[in-house]
């Protein structure tokens, strides 16, 4: 045995008299104090979380031992300083969470392409579901099919078939898993064969499976909205907001058609702003000019001004184009004196007009400056009503027929057999004073038609351009955004068509009806082009 150091001989043994041990550690003299119990002060925790665990108490003659209740947790003392935000939800902190699969990146493909046109996957390989060599195998087969469907717009549109193979595959990727990717690709390669095949951008059968079905359904939507005056009140234009933007509201002093023509007169060129001396067609001399509009961009960080139709820079004075010197006019008295204003008919009992019409004119250049070649109206459901070519009045000889913007040649203006007088009698027939008018800058349509109408309703207004008055949106533009669709790509002829026009104008009102857009007529004045030196295009660049 080890011998005691002796530490506890200073302490009185607590069993006093009763110790039997042969060599007690503590001391048995008898004037040493009784030793005090020992207890032990313990804070209860914050938070328990766990049954408490029993009470064990040690029993002795003269001492016992309690030990405090315990949580098989230890509480975490919460600093006063420390500024703690309540977790309601009393989910764990977001870095502690395991993030799902829908959290994870999606591997989008981006814009890339071969020189034969064959699209390339530029995406991350980590997070793609489907190993990168095969999602480009079944792009390239969506591509190949792409080409085949669009083989005769191809020519004009040389990129069309890769970027619709890029959003195709990209739609079906994400709709798809792991599995049932490659399944899906050839799903959507055998409807591709079996779609018939387009011979214009504004075909159905052009685009994505996802956007055949979204224009699908948007004209459902817009097909069952039948306009009528009732839902059209609240976006027909008032007096002062046709006046701010252009119309003409009253008819002007004067006979009216006194002066049908310019013929051997001098006028200030519309397209290169020198004067001429006004000749029809055969004799017309020849003039040099941008036929589009000018536009900014950036070039090597500096802004510059190029015409879109060359892309050369506007201080180049030297146009693009040759063609006839052409003249246009906008001031009320001397349009009245070419052919004369007139109101529209008041309702008559015995005839039956429409409520609601939509109306599109197509123009051209002649010696009595800028005059309606045809007019197209379509009815609150869209439906074709009227469409005829317009001769020209007696006097008055064609100089140009912007067939780039019209889609009227010399072969079927031949046709016409209307003058705008006849014309005029005819519409007579399907609209009057009640009737709302729809158009797109209609003012332009009202003018050359020589109307004076105060129910109007203007998507160019309706639906304005963000850098505000006077500038106006394309009705192409316009259509393309909102609608999802394409017009006046030619359809296999050059130039527009007046029905598209009309049928898209009305489109374009029954969607700002079905998604609650109310007219909002700014209150500057407006011009009906935007910046450009040529009133070729006066309808569509505004």
């Amino acid at each position: 045995m080890f011998s005691t150091l002796g530490l506890f001989r200073t302490l009185a043994c607590p069993e006093r008299g009763e110790c039997t041990r042969p060599q007690c550690i503590f001391s048995h003299r008898h004037d040493l104090p009784p030793t005090a119990f020992l207890n032990i002060q313990v804070q209860e925790p914050r938070v328990v979380t766990t049954p408490p665990v029993e009470h064990r108490v040690v029993q002795g003659s003269q001492s016992s031992v309690k030990l405090p209740t315990a949580s098989l947790k230890r509480a975490v003392p919460v600093s006063p300083h420390r500024n703690v935000t309540p977790n309601p939800t009393g989910e764990p902190p977001r870095k502690l969470q395991k993030l799902s699969m829908q959290q994870k990146p999606m591997a989008v493909p981006s814009m890339a392409h071969t020189s034969t046109g064959v699209p390339i996957l530029r995406v991350n390989a980590a997070q793609s579901q489907v190993p990168i060599p095969v999602r480009q195998t079944m792009l390239k087969t969506l591509y190949d099919h792409f080409v085949v469907l669009y083989h005769s717009i191809l020519p004009l549109n040389p990129m069309l078939a890769s970027d619709h193979a890029l959003k195709q595959e990209e739609e079906v990727y994400r709709k798809s898993s792991k599995l049932t990717y490659r399944n899906a690709i050839i799903q959507s390669a055998g409807a591709l064969k079996r779609r018939p095949l387009p011979d214009t951008l504004s075909h159905a059968s052009v685009g994505t499976e996802a956007e055949l079905i979204a224009r699908t359904e948007s004209r459902k939507s817009l097909d069952s909205l039948r306009l009528t005056r009732t839902l059209l009140e609240p976006y027909v234009l008032s007096l002062s907001s046709l006046t701010t933007w252009g119309y003409f509201i009253q008819v002007p002093d004067g006979p009216g058609g006194d002066n049908p023509s310019q013929e051997g007169k001098v006028a200030k060129c519309e397209r290169c702003t020198h004067p001429f001396l006004v000749k029809r067609r055969e004799e017309a001399d020849e003039c040099v000019f941008h036929w589009g509009k000018p536009y900014t961009t950036k070039i090597n960080g500096e802004k510059q001004r190029l015409y879109n139709c060359c892309s050369r820079s506007v201080s180049d004075s030297e146009g693009c184009t040759h063609g006839p010197h052409v003249f246009y006019e906008s001031n009320a008295e001397d349009l009245h004196s070419r052919h004369a204003f007139s109101f529209l008919e008041p309702p008559n009992t015995g005839i039956a007009a429409l409520d609601v019409a939509a109306i599109d004119c197509e123009m051209i250049y002649t010696t009595g400056g800028m005059r309606v070649a045809r007019v197209s109206v379509v009815d609150g459901s869209g439906t074709e009503v009227f469409d005829e070519m317009v001769r020209m009045d007696p006097g008055v000889q064609v100089i140009d027929y912007i067939t780039r913007f019209s889609g009227i040649n010399a072969e079927n203006h031949a046709k016409a057999c209307l003058p705008l007088a006849s014309i005029r009698k005819s519409l007579d027939s399907l609209i009057n004073t009640d009737t709302i008018l729809i158009g797109h800058a209609l003012d332009n349509d009202l003018k050359t038609l020589r109307i004076i109408h105060h129910r109007c309703v203007d998507t160019a207004i309706l639906l304005p351009h963000r850098a505000g008055p006077p500038y106006r949106r394309s009705l192409k533009d316009l259509v393309r955004e909102n609608l999802g669709i394409l017009i006046q790509t030619g359809g296999g002829t050059v130039g527009h068509s007046s029905v598209e026009d009309a049928v898209a104008t009305l489109d374009l009102v029954r969607w700002c009806i079905l998604n609650k857009k109310k007219s909002n007529a700014p209150s500057i004045s407006a011009v009906t082009a935007e910046g450009g030196s040529s009133t070729d295009a006066k309808k569509i660049t505004v």
